[in-house]
């Protein structure tokens, strides 16, 4: 278990701490009081008036007054104690370390070592190193030099080069906006208006979607340029998708790699500032009290562009992006963010034809099981028409033989006449026997036999009850 805690935990193992008597469960988190008792630093019980109150253990007083739980401190005593000896254990020097790493298949681990015998480990890495002890074609690799677990690793460069992604290409952006830009990108220069502050040419269609400090325009309109350029010839699609909301024409541009649309807008990055109230602020809160407060923060433009996706997540984060950075320009960024479409196209492919595989199934299992219910149904028809024959035919033989013991009984002629008359037409073997015609195979009439959605999929059963659907392929 990890003892170290949060800065919630802390302080709520402080307020239990400064508490008079016993601190009231009900006024902290139930998560974070949980934590503080799986690390026995808390009991918790019921106070006299049956609320649940929560006490200091003898750990959480030893936490509090040296900072870690009793049992690392006891481990830590532990750690050191043997420390001498581990180190007595450690490599001599860089050979040593190599033939240890060949034999143990290239990684050596040392869990938490005393400082000794980390040490002593250290020595040795630094001996293989320089002093020619690393193998022709291998890097030697060390963590934990200060804290944690010891881990040495003995890798082959040539595997190490194999398994590195390949780099992802640059995208080219020009020093001046070409006399000829991109169409979008033309159109574009014409719409920026007179703006002398901020431009933005967002929600309208074949235009690319920017929206900066005047100042950026130029180099917005370059980077579009080279990402437009770069996406065709790529194979991909730049355009315009309009929509409606709420009653509107929405617009936006976007890259369809396949049949996967991505769309993408420049915008200037902002920064928070604290918010400074104006003289007119100042004076409404003055005269009304009730006047909302001005805002916490106000928002500036920072001079840092931004290409990402125009919808944004909860958290305010852009779902794909890429913008100026500490070590990079956004134009250093174009081929990532291309790379990123990339990937999210290949991911929501492969995701849409698994879609289609699982409905697909669902689909052939749907009507497997009609044909079931369709089968079942048959069955049951057939099953009572062949029980009434049955019991008709049983009848007519009772008829019979009763009329033969009443003859002789002397029952009247004429009676036993129309009894045996009756006899003749409910006797089905009076008549050549055929397979009886099957029940009509509706919605309605399936219902009985079928548990699932009979409406889920087209109704493969004719007014005769035949399969109608042509080149179904519901059996493989």
């Amino acid at each position: 278990m990890k003892y170290a805690l949060t800065e919630k935990q802390w302080e709520l193992l402080k307020q239990v701490a400064a508490a008079p008597k016993a601190y009231e469960a009900a006024t902290a988190h139930s998560g974070v009081l949980w934590a503080l008792q799986q690390r026995e630093l808390v009991q918790r019980g019921s106070g006299p008036t049956g609320r649940e109150v929560v006490v200091l253990t003898a750990s959480g007083r030893f936490y509090l007054k040296h900072g870690k739980h009793p049992k690392e401190a006891e481990a830590d005593t532990q750690r050191l104690k043997d420390d001498p000896a581990q180190a007595a254990l450690a490599p001599a020097d860089g050979a040593e370390l190599v033939a240890r790493l060949r034999a143990g298949q290239g990684t050596v681990t040392v869990p938490n070592p005393g400082p000794q015998t980390r040490s002593r480990w250290r020595a040795a890495f630094y001996h293989a190193l320089y002093h020619g002890h690393v193998p022709d074609g291998c890097k030697l690799r060390f963590n934990g030099r200060a804290k944690s677990d010891v881990v040495l690793k003995l890798l082959d460069e040539a595997a190490l080069k194999a398994a590195e992604p390949p780099a992802i290409p640059a995208v080219e952006v020009p020093d001046d906006l070409p006399l000829k830009p991109h169409p979008f990108v033309a159109r574009t220069s014409k719409a920026l208006g007179r703006s002398k502050t901020t431009v933005d040419t967002r929600d309208r269609p074949d235009i690319v979607p920017i929206s900066v400090s005047r100042h950026l325009a130029e180099r917005a309109m370059r980077i579009a340029h080279a990402l437009i350029t770069e996406a065709e010839r790529r194979g991909y699609e730049v355009t315009t998708e309009s929509s409606l909301h709420r009653g509107e024409a929405t617009h936006r541009l976007v890259i369809r790699i396949g049949a996967h649309a991505y769309p993408w807008e420049i915008t200037e990055r902002t920064a928070k500032v604290p918010h400074e109230p104006t003289p007119q602020e100042l004076r409404n809160i003055e005269k009304n009290l009730w006047a909302p407060e001005p805002p916490k923060y106000d928002h500036h433009p920072d001079g840092r562009l931004m290409i990402a996706s125009p919808y944004q997540s909860p958290y305010g984060n852009p779902s794909y992006g890429h913008s100026d950075g500490a070590r990079w320009k956004l134009e250093d960024r174009l081929g990532h963010f291309l790379h990123d479409l990339e990937e999210r196209a290949a991911r929501a492919e492969e995701q849409r034809i698994a879609r289609e595989r699982e409905e697909l199934a669902r689909k052939r299992n749907w009507y497997r099981t009609l044909r079931q219910a369709r089968s079942a149904q048959i069955t049951e028809h057939r099953s009572a028409v062949l029980a009434g024959q049955v019991e008709q035919w049983r009848l007519a033989e009772d008829i019979r033989a009763f009329c033969t013991a009443a003859r002789q009984s002397g029952a009247a002629t004429d009676w036993m006449e129309w009894a045996e008359s009756y006899a003749a037409s409910v006797d089905p073997l009076t008549t050549p026997l055929n397979m009886p015609p099957d029940p009509p195979a509706g919605q309605y009439d399936l219902r009985e036999h079928f548990r699932g959605d009979l409406y889920a999929h087209p109704w493969p059963f004719g007014r005769t009850g035949r399969w109608t659907l042509a080149n179904d392929d519901t059996d493989s």
